[in-house]
């Protein structure tokens, strides 16, 4: 690229600054199947001999090989992926090499190689995403009945199911795949013919092009598709979503494994030690999950802030936006990975569990309930029940330990029939509604999810 307009090398300094080879090398795969079609729109505008397109073509596809069994020689010097390929080629196969760059900038074929690999990483992250809620389905399926405390304000508050609760989680990750998915739609464009930024005088058929790699649609607009990373921004927040997930579950998994709630326990095989306290078991995993999610958000603040001031068409600045993507992407694979095989072990000590759900505080809504069932409004039953807790907490006595005499001196509308309020699994059943915490609904649910994921 030098021969032409420079007389001097560039500077040992600046050529370490500026290379990207150290991590733009793993998108080799797609810059060659990018080189492939690319070599079939030059034979069909005739620029390249269907002998020459034969040579690149078998030329690029040994090289494929070469890089992936390990054998193939990268240069430095030449300061990305996509030179040492092109630079290889020629060396393979002469003159046809060096002209499969015509009517082609890097500009678009950076471009294009990203896209291809955020396409391909869409789809591995969301089978990720399915097997980890495949896991979560077996562990509700595994512990249907189990009772336990839903939290809010990390104060104990209604009587839920283990497995409702699994089931939400399963919930957040089918969320997260719909936005792949979504994300998806957007990055499957094309934008190889679109040059440095104004396409080129020779006539590249791009929707043939499109057809050969795969893709939904073209790039209508060269200036706009050279620098267009909003697949780029979308793909990252999607990550950093999914991490924010993992580690809210990783948060409730570390705080139930404590001795205070004791209601989880990890296996030995995914948790670690103290270098000092001989009795120390911890959730290592799960503390790490939650870690690195500040690593996915500084990937997106990282990206957006690159772009946030960059002038229209191409500038070098873009070179940053791979990095973000590819360590995103090793997060959030590596805790996927995790979490599908560290989930199946955990150890849920059902009787702790059961033990903090049968507090009759956690049934106290259901005792403003049974009185709006005998007329009274609800602001008046949620205080009366309110300073019947209060009035009964400063003696240490439990709503259910009080007899319905004792209740009808607070209101005459408690009856013989409220201790029934204190059945757990009875007010459970009740919760019928559509998404709500009934051993019905929650089988309901397992059963569609168990179709679904099928």
């Amino acid at each position: 690229m030098r021969t032409g307009r420079f007389r001097k090398p560039m500077a040992k300094v600046a050529a370490r600054y500026s290379e990207s080879l150290s991590f733009d090398r793993r998108l080799y795969r797609h810059d060659i199947a990018g080189s492939i079609a690319h070599a079939a729109a030059l034979a069909k505008a005739g620029i390249v001999s269907v002998e020459e397109r034969q040579k690149i073509d078998a030329g690029l596809r040994e090289i494929e090989k070469e890089i992936g069994s390990e054998k193939f020689q990268w240069d430095e010097s030449l300061e990305d992926v996509h030179m040492n390929i092109e630079s290889a080629l020629t060396k393979k196969i002469g003159a046809a090499g060096a002209k499969l760059h015509t009517a082609r900038s890097r500009n678009d074929q950076v471009s294009l190689d990203l896209r291809l690999y955020v396409k391909d990483q869409i789809q591995s992250i969301s089978a990720q995403l399915k097997k980890a809620q495949v896991a979560l389905l077996k562990l509700a399926q595994k512990n249907v009945d189990v009772i336990m405390p839903g939290y809010t304000h990390l104060q104990r508050a209604q009587p839920i199911l283990f497995a409702h609760y699994l089931l939400g989680q399963i919930e957040t990750f089918a969320r997260d795949r719909e936005r792949l998915r979504d994300c998806l739609r957007r990055t499957d464009v094309l934008p190889l013919g679109s040059g440095a930024l104004a396409g080129s005088t020779i006539p590249l058929d791009r929707e043939s092009i499109a057809r050969d790699l795969k893709f939904a649609a073209v790039s209508q607009n060269s200036l706009d598709a050279v620098s267009e990373r909003d697949f780029v921004c979308e793909f990252i927040f999607c990550l950093a979503m999914i991490g924010m997930h993992l580690s809210r579950l990783s948060e409730d998994l570390i705080l139930w494994s404590t001795s205070e709630f004791g209601f989880v326990e990890f296996s030995d095989e995914f948790s670690t030690g103290s270098s000092l306290m001989p009795q120390k078991k911890n959730p290592d995993m799960a503390e790490l999950t939650r870690g690195k999610t500040g690593r996915l958000y500084g990937n997106l603040v990282s990206i957006l802030t690159t772009l946030k001031a960059l002038p229209s068409a191409y500038n070098r600045d873009l070179q940053e936006d791979k990095e973000a993507v590819f360590d995103s992407v090793d997060t959030v694979a590596a805790a996927l990975d995790v979490f599908s095989a560290m989930l199946p072990k955990l150890k849920i000590q059902r009787r702790q569990m059961k033990a903090a759900a049968d507090d009759p505080n956690l049934l106290a809504t259901d005792l403003a309930e049974y009185l709006v069932k005998k007329g009274m409004p609800f602001r008046e039953a949620h205080q009366v029940v309110g300073t019947l807790v209060a009035k009964k907490a400063k003696k240490g006595i439990k709503l259910n330990a009080l007899k319905p005499a004792q209740l009808k001196k607070v209101s005459p509308l408690f009856d013989v029939d409220v201790a029934k309020v204190f059945d757990v699994r009875r007010s459970l059943a009740q919760r019928r509604m559509i998404g709500a915490p009934s051993p019905e609904s929650v089988k309901a649910q397992i059963a569609r999810w168990r179709k679904e994921l099928r």
